[in-house]
């Protein structure tokens, strides 16, 4: 299993930049340039349909397309594509190409959606989103493999490395179970909804289990590889963090509404802790985050400023603040990351 001195961090963006979509394309694009630059081993963009406030990027592997151009060494991952509302065929065929392209940096994080309203302008019914995920991985992986797909035809390019590069996201333990069967990569989210006989239930309270189940299905042989997100927001001042944080989760409860338990008076340190986030100056960061005990299990742990949602360059101080001082006090270490850290004098706090 993971030790935390060999665990790798991640950047993970929904593209919620204040601006018009092309410069959100832009900034995204510098925000991964600057987590390459400071060590991180990968970064992973969410895909979302017509909502802006809710995602920014409908075409994930255009855009990772367009950002490995720009990178040389870090890699790409789609947290996730929605494999229920895709044709298996086109998106072995993208991936195919852009992992060349890429020279083999892409990781693929799947799962089977959940919008209803984006279903039905897809043409698909959301009740069959379970089935219809089963049927579009394996269709996605005989694709990928170079298997005969029909009359002898067959992908071209074959991509058969990517068939142990797919993540599969959950909420369930069921879930958890399927990947770990598959022996894919467990794809935890930063926030879930609360049993209803349970609203103040622990975030890892529910994802130990959901590893637990992974874990046990694992095969014999095949290494684990678990990738926890979480809302992680970093200031050089307490009051920065709670000034954008008090804008971003006010909007966020409104919009989610029923979906997240915020305790009576909805005052900003519940939401912080209804949606899950870890926030304030590096030495709080650290101290919240080495509470969080699926962190622990993790392979890979992917910081994201959703729901917060602050302005670019404090996003930009803040995955730098993460590289150099939270996450080096932490164990997780990477040689890049050791290196910058030494030259600031920050080893540790």
């Amino acid at each position: 299993m993971s030790s935390s001195r060999t665990k790798n961090i991640a950047f993970f963006t929904r593209l919620l930049d204040d601006v018009s979509a092309g410069d959100r394309y832009r900034l995204a694009t510098e925000q991964i340039r600057e987590a390459e630059r400071l060590g991180f081993s990968s970064a992973w963009v969410a895909q979302h349909h017509f909502d802006p406030d809710e995602g920014g990027l409908p075409a994930p592997l255009v855009f990772l397309t367009h950002v490995a151009a720009k990178t040389t060494r870090i890699r790409l991952g789609t947290g996730v594509i929605t494999l229920p509302l895709e044709d298996p065929l086109r998106v072995a065929e993208d991936t195919a190409v852009l992992d060349l392209l890429s020279g083999g940096r892409l990781e693929v994080g799947l799962g089977t959606g959940g919008t209803a309203p984006t279903f039905t302008a897809f043409g698909r019914a959301i009740e069959a989103r379970g089935q219809d995920f089963a049927v579009h991985l394996a269709k996605l992986r005989q694709a990928w493999r170079g298997e005969e797909i029909a009359e002898t035809r067959r992908l071209y390019p074959a991509a058969p490395a990517l068939d142990g590069r797919i993540w599969q996201a959950t909420f369930s333990v069921e879930g958890g179970r399927r990947a770990g069967l598959a022996g894919d990569g467990l794809m935890l989210s930063r926030t879930q909804p609360r049993p209803e006989n349970d609203p103040w239930k622990t975030l890892d309270a529910i994802q130990n289990p959901i590893i637990d189940a992974y874990l046990e299905a694992l095969p014999a042989g095949v290494a684990p590889r678990i990738l926890a997100s979480r809302s992680v927001f970093i200031a050089d001042k307490r009051e920065d963090a709670l000034h954008f944080a008090k804008i971003g989760l006010s909007k966020a409860v409104v919009k989610f509404g029923g979906l997240v338990r915020v305790r009576e008076g909805g005052q900003l340190e519940d939401l912080i802790a209804a949606f899950d986030t870890h926030l304030g100056t590096p030495d709080e960061v650290f101290a919240s985050l080495s509470r969080d005990t699926a962190l622990t299990r993790a392979t890979d742990v992917a910081v994201q400023v959703h729901s917060i949602d602050p302005p670019h360059d404090y996003i930009l101080r803040s995955i730098e603040l993460f590289a150099t001082r939270v996450a080096p006090a932490l164990g997780w270490t990477h040689p890049q990351t050791q290196k910058l850290a030494a030259l600031a004098g920050l080893r540790s706090i």
